[in-house]
């Protein structure tokens, strides 16, 4: 008889709760305790786990006899002090939410933990996981070697977050590491490299010009470019837009190489598609060789129950059956590490610097 995994989650706001979601989808496991602050965000976490106990502080959560791994999904500037604790306290596998920092000079804290800490510690990185994403890199061969990377996000301004914590680069750390940390770790997934040089342009020019909280109005970007340069020669660039929800497809990836091209188109959330444009788009793949020339496009279908647990095409599923193998013994380390959680936030935080200098980052060897 397999044995349950019992987990804790801190943090239940709406991401949180697509973890709710997807763990009750996977055989075996129990979500054991929660810990939410926030009244309304625990109130919908426990709903969707209505065994979990509710806790008050991440002591508390510790403090709770049959947790086997850690969750976190707070804000991302809680992250490394919540990590840390854990550490001190009670040391347990974690898988937890991008970007894993948001503050440069926590880097050496990180870097401290990946050596010391006892059990495995999985980044999530959903991106990596959406089938037609995973489907690109399975075919990115077939290019001959990826030369060429360009990944364009056109979608919807932040939403709203619990006390409009990501209106604000100094708990974000900036639209580049908040919302596309996701991207930079694809292109080192994809392109099997480290960079060496990154350079950025964007600004804030439609989306929050008139909020106001306290006094404040939002600096987070809202459109950008990115260029990465890396050591085995090849380029990646990306293209946001967080004012283009009209667009059919929220990601579109291409990688080329010297022998053919490949694309990823990959939908929005379901739950944003306009019901009079009918069903909303499929996720699809084309891979277009040189010689024969023509595109071979095939559609990715996405399991309608996977695509009901959450706004991720299914990835955040994916990403818990890998988590769930290491923590049964059957996958020997996470697929996404502490220091691949390192490097896209290092990225990140080299593109904010690039667009505020004007100048170029670079990244000894």
């Amino acid at each position: 008889m397999t044995r349950t995994i019992h987990y804790g989650l801190i943090g239940c706001g709406m991401m949180g709760q697509e973890h709710l979601h997807n763990i009750a989808l996977l055989d075996d496991t129990r979500v054991s305790a929660i810990f939410e602050p926030d009244a309304e965000m625990a109130k919908a976490a426990q709903a969707i786990a209505p065994d979990a106990v509710m806790v008050s502080s991440v002591e508390e959560l510790l403090a709770v006899d049959d947790l086997d791994c850690v969750v976190i999904v707070s804000p991302n500037h809680l992250h490394v002090d919540q990590i840390e604790e854990i550490a001190r306290t009670r040391p347990l596998p974690l898988l937890v939410e991008k970007p894993l920092f948001t503050d440069p000079v926590d880097a050496s804290r990180l870097e401290a933990l990946q050596r010391d800490y006892p059990h495995p510690i999985w980044v999530a990185m959903e991106y990596r996981y959406m089938p037609p994403i995973a489907a690109l890199i399975a075919e990115a061969e077939v290019t001959g070697g990826v030369k060429m990377l360009s990944i364009r996000e056109h979608r919807f301004p932040f939403l709203e977050k619990v006390g409009n914590w990501n209106r604000f680069n100094r708990n974000t750390g900036g639209t580049f590491v908040e919302k596309c940390c996701h991207f930079f770790d694809l292109m080192r997934l994809i392109l099997q490299s480290d960079p060496v040089r990154v350079t950025a342009s964007g600004g804030q020019a439609v989306n929050h010009l008139d909020e106001d909280y306290g006094g404040e109005t939002p600096d987070i970007l809202d459109h950008g470019y990115v260029i990465v340069d890396f050591a085995s020669g090849a380029r990646a660039m990306l293209e946001l837009c967080m004012f283009a929800e009209g667009s059919r497809y929220q990601e579109e990836i291409s990688v080329v190489g010297p022998d053919a091209k490949i694309e990823a188109l990959v939908p929005g959330p379901e739950r944003f598609w306009p019901e009079h444009l009918g069903a909303p788009p499929v996720p699809q793949i084309i891979v277009s060789p040189r010689d024969p020339k023509g595109p071979i496009a095939k559609d990715i279908p996405v399991d309608p129950l996977l695509l009901a647990a959450g706004d991720h095409n299914g990835s955040t599923f994916y990403q818990h059956q890998g988590f769930l193998a290491v923590l049964r013994g059957e996958q020997a380390q996470p697929d996404v590490t502490l220091n691949d959680g390192l490097w896209a936030v290092r990225i990140g935080l080299a593109a904010q610097q690039a667009l505020e200098t004007g100048e170029a980052v670079r990244f000894s060897s």
